[in-house]
């Protein structure tokens, strides 16, 4: 029997968007985000450089990165519900398993487990259920969930005063602990395609007068099987765009605090700006998701990651100016929010949503690549140099490579004919 849980009858999938919402809020600030506040503690205690910390996040993200294709293909057979479910006790038993560590092979055994979880119950599986729900509405209904991520940002405080009223075992504990009672309800509200209960995608009911449960569809969309996706060009420009994406997000999400830090901003200042970075990236994930539904999601995407480029600039000019820091927050935070909701409205657009999942994975596995080389980089070049500015000058001019990919995809019904276009 299936519990269809659903007050005020409000289309289920904004039931679905709800919930991943929450769910990328929490993962999003104990695993990613609230990292840079154990940084430094972490350092301090076990005397290890920043880059066999730095290490820790790479190996989580080639974990992600190995795992999203896998996941991505669990999520189109299985559905989102046993993954999220089985992903949250995995990473809790991660963050467990980080607070007891006393060795560098623990402590990156617990990042192992970090990244299984956190590839069951976050990115591809979470846009994976979105996507099953909505096409139109995809830029919207994604920005919503995604934004939690945004959100988690206000995780960072907290657990910057966990870490400053007990220890950063104690506070990695209490995380573990608060994931296990509040996500693993959450996970229980998801549902895998909107036929199975009378609705089309958007929330269409389905016609009474086709009650199987496939139904007609009332508008044709291409629906592309992995290997054809591969044979695109649009798929290698969406990949290898996400791949700077992440490895400039990780970079600066993992060595935000070390770095400023480093040029003389209190570990109280760093930590707010830590928080804010995510909490701006709220009005990219939903206002250019919104108006890439009504503009066209290409062109605001290449918008996003002008933005991207130009923020990362101005976080290299921090280090002469603390002015610097405010354009930095504005256009690092709306740009990368922005490219994290339009990236996979525009797979959704090219590629369907029969294989989404297996398509999206390869994606996320492709562009996990960059979360692999992003905080290990900025960690070598600190330990080298004894600065961050030239990882971040790097990463300013191969934006105008992402830029470029994301502009030059032709519009949907235009990309079919040839693979390669």
């Amino acid at each position: 029997m299936t519990w269809n849980w659903n007050p005020f009858k409000i289309f289920y999938g904004w039931w679905i968007s709800g919930a991943s919402f929450l769910i990328a809020l929490f993962v999003g600030g104990a695993v990613f985000y609230g990292f840079t506040a154990f940084f430094e503690p972490i350092a301090n205690e076990m005397g290890w450089s920043y880059t066999q910390i730095s290490l820790a996040a790479s190996l989580r993200g080639l974990e992600i990165g190995l795992l999203s294709p896998f996941v991505g293909i669990l999520a189109d057979r299985w559905g989102p519900k046993r993954l999220i479910f089985g992903g949250v006790l995995i990473t809790a038993a991660g963050l467990l398993l980080l607070g007891v560590s006393r060795s560098l092979l623990v402590f990156y055994g617990a990042f192992a487990l970090l990244a299984v979880g956190a590839s069951a119950c976050t990115v591809t599986v979470l846009l994976t259920a979105v996507a099953n729900w909505f096409r139109e509405k995809m830029g919207m209904a994604s920005g919503i969930a995604i934004a939690g991520f945004g959100f988690s940002g206000l995780l960072i405080p907290v657990i910057v005063k966990l870490i400053a009223t007990y220890d950063w075992r104690t506070a990695v504990t209490i995380l573990a602990l608060s994931m296990l009672v509040l996500l693993l309800p959450l996970s229980l509200l998801f549902r895998h395609r909107p036929e199975q209960y009378g609705y089309f995608p958007d929330g269409e009911k389905r016609d009474a007068a086709h009650p199987d449960e496939s139904g007609p569809q009332q508008t044709a969309e291409v629906e592309l099987r992995a290997r054809q996706a591969l044979k695109s060009g649009v798929f290698w420009r969406l990949a290898l765009s996400r791949l700077y994406h992440m490895m400039t997000v990780a970079a600066i999400i993992t060595h935000v605090m070390p770095y400023l830090s480093s040029i003389g901003i209190s570990r109280a200042q760093s930590s707010l700006v830590a928080t804010v970075i995510p909490l701006m990236s709220i009005f990219g994930r939903l206002g250019f998701g919104w108006l890439g539904d009504k503009l066209g999601r290409r062109q605001v995407a290449t918008a996003s990651f002008i933005m991207i480029g130009s923020g990362v600039l101005c976080f290299a000019y921090t280090s002469t100016s603390i002015w610097f820091l405010a354009p930095f927050l504005v256009l690092m935070g709306i740009g990368y929010g922005g490219s994290n909701a339009l990236l996979p409205s525009l797979g959704r657009e090219h590629f369907g949503r029969a294989n989404f999942g297996s398509i999206y994975g390869l994606m996320e596995g492709i562009g996990t690549i960059g979360g692999i080389i992003g905080p290990a980089a900025a960690g070598w070049f600190y330990d080298t140099w004894g600065s961050y500015q030239i990882i971040w000058w790097l990463l300013a001019v191969l934006a105008s490579v992402a830029i470029t990919l994301v502009f030059t995809i032709r519009p949907a019904g235009a990309s079919q004919p040839s693979p390669l276009s």
